[in-house]
């Protein structure tokens, strides 16, 4: 009789829902254009605002691109 042998169980690794993982892909197509806006828009006319708006979205894009969100 064969021996079944139980898989290791990484207690890090987390299964995310593909409902997930579509939200961020779609998340991540619609932020680069916004991005090339702000910065354009915070070149012309920079206010406080725009500058942390601009960075706030330069994050976001960073961390979905490197998988840590």
């Amino acid at each position: 009789m064969k021996r079944r042998f139980r898989r290791f169980h990484n207690p890090y690794h987390h299964h995310r829902p593909s409902w997930w993982l579509r939200i961020k892909a779609v998340f991540a197509q619609i932020l680069l254009p916004l991005i090339g806006f702000q910065l354009l828009r915070t070149l012309l006319l920079p206010t406080t605002f725009d500058v942390i708006l601009l960075t706030i979205m330069i994050v976001l894009y960073c961390s979905i691109s490197l998988r840590l969100i």
